[in-house]
């Protein structure tokens, strides 16, 4: 007989069952709000191994495509065939009363007495508490933080996978994926999570929906839109500008910030609470980006930094006080558990660092358990040690030609030339971002002062692993900073200041957006950025210029 397992946790396969039936008998949370009958499409789950021991989609599961299905819809057919699966949602974690509290709050939710108020007009009675939501809308990720608006204090922080997963691993394939007769399906699908975080909030914090009054939700152009149920077809092809910005450039709006009622979007919150996604700079360089820069307070600096938020979509801000650029690198997943074989989000059992000790990998994983494979963090260590012990060749060949490489044995983990070409490519495409807008500016890396390292993945790498294979410009390493979440701080104060979100819309008209491809050696800087190596020089010192 054969098992069906999700996470390591496995149980026999019997015929007629569904893959909800088995998460039940494995006491995971599925989401459903359906009674299992296919109508919600909140249970979708990825099947990794063993799609053929499934009987065919039904009807209800024909906006899916590859290897998702609905858990209430996918029953087993054959029980001599190893299942696998793994949830698009990871069971929320929350963290609660954390020690994060904002000093300038200047929010328009305001009380007077049992009176609650929106820029001044009566919204609301006191309902004992004033809530506010920030939402950093990753490609990959989703972070939600719930903020008292009379004091600043986050009262808990909730993360997920990005549920609209089945669309696609980037930004391109979701806006085909929205393209087709499944419109809307990944509009429903975020705003089905973010609802179901929202209310494990309530029910865990004892509070009404209709005290959260304001939610600021950052994401780069394409989440962003998505999120608001907008088109996003133009931002998918040249110049990949967001219905927005066009109606911005035309001169039919005054702003690329879109404000919305949370009822109309569907969100669970107070039917009049006003939904905030701030501006975007330019093409992919989106919400997410602004949302950084004013975390880091970014119009007071006089230095010239650069910030660099590495993710599915990375994006490049190269600040210097007379000229601002930013670049969006399509980067993809490869760093963020996908298109490597053994590659993972960092949960637990990921390996998050790695070191060649004895003529043996040494490691250390998440959560200090069992290894199932390896995130993007162990991933850069990973490639380093290869580098450094003369494993693998700039050029991801290894030393003695095999295909593939026997990382950690015991747990069959291993790392093959596809992997490290697809790793090669993630790391070509931040690298181009941070080389072409050096260049454009006329700097080279030690005449930067700050390089901020933001987002998860950034948050955990060892940033001289990072530049040792050209993952970051050759900046010397304390001049790196971690600023972790920098978009979740940043959706956060403008959550709470109205003179914050005054500051983004500055923000966005002082930056020149560059387009990398239309770089006329765009393609040998790719292919050059391609190899495991730290970054050379850009300029030659007499080419300088005073910045």
């Amino acid at each position: 007989m054969a098992n069906i397992s999700h996470n390591g946790c496995s149980r026999q396969t019997a015929l007629g069952k569904t893959i909800f039936d088995y998460a039940d008998d494995l006491q995971i949370q599925v989401p459903s709000s359906c009674g299992r009958s296919g109508i919600c499409h909140e249970c979708i789950v990825a099947v990794k191994h063993g799609s053929e021991a499934l009987e065919s989609r039904t009807e209800a599961e024909s906006f899916l495509q590859g290897n998702y299905r609905l858990a209430c819809q996918a029953i087993i057919t054959n029980s001599e065939v190893d299942v696998e699966f793994q949830l698009l949602r990871r069971r929320p974690k929350i963290l609660v009363t954390t020690e994060i509290a904002e000093s300038e709050v200047d929010s328009p939710i305001t009380r007077d007495r049992d009176q609650v108020y929106y820029n001044g007009t009566v919204l609301d009675r006191y309902r004992g508490c004033l809530h506010g939501v920030a939402i950093d809308l990753g490609t990959t990720t989703v972070v939600i933080e719930l903020v008292d608006l009379e004091t600043g204090v986050v009262r808990c922080v909730s993360s997920m996978g990005n549920p609209q997963q089945f669309g696609g691993s980037d930004v391109m394939h979701r806006i085909s994926y929205d393209s087709g007769r499944f419109r809307g399906e990944l509009n429903k699908a975020i705003v089905q999570g973010i609802n179901k975080e929202l209310q494990h909030m309530c029910k865990t914090f004892g509070f009404e929906r209709q005290s959260i009054y304001e939610i600021v939700v950052a994401g780069n152009a394409t989440m962003r839109d998505l999120f608001f149920n907008l088109d996003v077809q133009s931002i998918g092809q040249r110049p990949y500008k967001s219905s927005i910005e066009h109606e911005y450039l035309a001169g039919a709006r005054s702003t690329t910030t879109l404000i919305e009622l949370a009822h109309r979007l569907g969100l669970w919150a107070h039917p009049k609470a006003r939904v905030y996604g701030p501006p975007l700079i330019a093409s992919h360089v989106g919400a997410d980006t602004v949302s950084a820069l004013i975390a880091i307070d970014a119009e007071a600096q006089n230095e010239t930094f650069m910030l660099v938020d590495i993710g599915t979509n990375t994006e490049v801000v190269l600040w210097s006080p007379k000229r601002k650029l930013a670049a969006s690198c399509p980067a993809g997943p490869a760093f963020e558990g996908g298109l490597v074989k053994f590659g993972m989000p960092g949960c637990d059992g990921a390996i998050q660092s790695m070191r060649l000790a004895d003529g043996r990998f040494a490691y250390d994983t998440i959560g200090d358990v069992e290894a199932e494979g390896i995130c993007g963090s162990g991933l850069v260590d990973l490639l380093a040690t290869l580098r450094a012990n003369a494993l693998m060749s700039p050029k991801g060949v290894f030393s003695d030609r095999s295909y593939e490489l026997q990382i950690v044995p015991e747990r069959g983990i291993t790392l093959s030339r596809e992997d490290a070409s697809n790793l090669a490519q993630a790391k070509a495409a931040n690298y181009c971002g941070q080389f072409i807008l050096m260049r454009e500016l006329g700097v080279n890396p030690q005449d930067i002062s700050r390089v901020y390292l933001a987002g998860g993945f950034a948050n955990y790498i060892d940033v001289p692993n990072a530049i040792e294979i050209g993952l970051l410009a050759a900046v010397p390493p304390d001049r790196v900073v971690k600023i972790g979440n920098a978009a979740l701080c940043g959706a956060r104060r403008m959550l709470l200041s109205k003179g914050r979100r005054e500051a983004a819309e500055r923000l966005v008209k002082m930056i020149q957006h560059v387009e990398l491809e239309t770089t006329p050696d765009f393609f040998e800087i790719f292919v050059e950025g391609c190899q495991f190596k730290p970054m050379q020089e850009i300029v030659q010192p007499s080419q300088l210029a005073k910045v």
